[in-house]
């Protein structure tokens, strides 16, 4: 029963809006969280506070480098780990050609 009270007041209808009342809305969805807006019958949009916006699309970002991450980690193999004096023979670098490199600023 709980869900069926949670979607009453959770959702305002798109009508609401047109009577004027979107500063009140807004403010319950500052004080109780997201909203669903109805327009029809059906969900026309959802309204977010910024800090739940920010809050979830830091979560999906999170989630998305832990994906790539898992990724990563499922091809990693030991032995084809390159020590940095490895690399730098590779390259044919020596620590002359690196003085000075903690200076550069990547962008």
């Amino acid at each position: 029963m709980s869900n069926v009270a949670s979607a009453i007041r959770d959702t305002v209808s798109i009508s609401s809006f047109n009577r004027g009342l979107a500063g009140k809305i807004f403010e319950e969805v500052k004080k109780d969280g997201a909203k669903v807006v109805m327009k029809n019958n059906a969900a026309e949009c959802v309204l977010l506070s910024p800090e739940e916006y920010t809050q979830l699309t830091d979560e999906l970002e999170d989630m998305r480098l832990l994906v790539t991450s898992l990724k990563r980690l499922s091809r990693y193999d030991p032995a084809e780990v390159v020590s940095w004096d490895g690399m730098n023979a590779r390259l044919g670098l020596t620590e002359d050609d690196l003085e000075g490199w903690e200076d550069i600023a990547l962008e």
